[in-house]
């Protein structure tokens, strides 16, 4: 095996792929689209949800709720309130969509406050959307909670308080995205390299020219895969940039952090590639890599916890997070991006990529044959 032939395949693959750049663009164009619809269609803070507000008792006490709601609205800005003479009319709304929740308070509220017997609200909430009904619902409950303190302090001992701490600033949801749309683009790139562009320049009969010239099927199989590893190399960290940039994420231009996404993003692309190359490494079709391009996807996209914590899964894709290569990928990246840890938060993900790189590599030159 002869490193100067590899470096010759590498070329002249990295050649004919400058020669295209509208290949490097369509690589990049679909995660970026993804970062930026996903960062800011989930995960946001939920605003302006229209609450009707509907009061029976108009006492003391009611006044006070609704004292607490004009807060919210002018607080946090969860809520607008809209008032309603009619409970009726305000259920109604509600299940035309024109409102969200309905908070009623009885004819009797202020007097069973006086009384301490056992007031009540009542919140009438539309459910068909569980994101939105549980953040109404946790809000007023807080509401409640904090109408419930006693006015003057008790001498007896306190009990017992939690003080939440938070490691890192709010991450907001693109920021929690980047990384799984990073790890896309390499993706794409070992989509393209190492399934579509490998079958067609077999079935042009390139490999075969390439086999009649002192170079080994060995060299070959490694020549591809490092090619296909630098194009997604540049194609991860040009979305690291681009994407980090639009994210909000601090101090990307620290030069260690960069040397750190740089070693990620190059084994995630070694890594991806070979997998494709041995994926495809017996198909002839041009068809197959096209076809499959969305299952595969699909099947180690959305189980690696780029989207959703994958502690949320059944148990059997929690399996499949654990053999796919993503998954070491978007968790690295996360450290990286999100934490900015050093080499102790990824050298497990690294190994276990590399690990997975040097099995895909041996499987392809092994399953690797000539056509004539």
């Amino acid at each position: 095996m002869k490193l100067y032939r590899i470096g010759a395949l590498v070329e002249r693959d990295m050649r004919k792929f400058f020669r295209s750049p509208s290949l490097m663009m369509v690589s990049m164009i679909f995660p970026m689209v993804q970062l930026i619809v996903l960062g800011y269609a989930f995960g946001g803070k939920i605003k302006h949800v229209t609450v009707a507000f509907v009061n029976n008792d108009h006492g003391a006490e009611s006044v006070k709720i609704r004292e607490m709601l004009d807060g919210i609205v002018t607080g946090p800005q969860t809520i607008r309130i809209v008032d309603y003479s009619s409970l009726p009319n305000a259920v109604r709304d509600l299940k035309t969509g024109i409102v969200r929740g309905v908070v009623f308070v009885p004819y009797d509220f202020s007097y069973r406050v006086e009384h301490q017997d056992n007031p009540r609200l009542v919140f009438i909430e539309d459910n068909t959307d569980s994101f939105l009904s549980s953040t109404l619902q946790s809000q007023f409950q807080l509401m409640v909670q904090q109408i419930d303190q006693p006015a003057v302090t008790s001498r007896l001992p306190a009990q017992i308080q939690l003080n939440v701490v938070e490691v890192y600033p709010y991450i907001e949801y693109i920021k929690y995205l980047l990384p799984g749309s990073i790890a896309m683009s390499i993706f794409v790139v070992a989509m393209i390299g190492g399934g579509i562009t490998f079958i067609d320049d077999k079935s042009r009969g390139l490999h075969e020219g390439y086999l009649v010239t002192p170079i080994e099927g060995a060299e070959l199989v490694l020549g591809l895969n490092l090619a296909g590893a630098i194009k997604g190399l540049m194609a991860g960290m040009v979305i690291t940039a681009i994407g980090g940039l639009i994210a909000g994420v601090a101090h990307m231009d620290d030069p260690v952090r960069l040397g750190y996404l740089a070693l990620v993003c190059g084994i995630a692309a070694l890594t991806m590639i070979s997998f494709m190359f041995v994926t495809m490494v017996r198909v002839d079709d041009p068809m197959v890599p096209r076809a499959v391009f969305g299952v595969l996807n699909t099947l180690l996209f959305f189980p690696s916890g780029a989207i959703y914590p994958i502690q949320g899964f059944p148990r059997w894709m929690q399996w499949i997070a654990t053999v796919d290569p993503f998954y070491y990928v978007v968790h690295a990246l996360r450290n990286l991006l999100l934490k900015n840890v050093g080499i102790g938060g990824i050298y497990q993900d690294l190994l276990v990529l590399i690990g997975m790189s040097a099995l895909f590599l041996t499987a392809g030159i092994l399953l690797f044959k000539r056509q004539l």
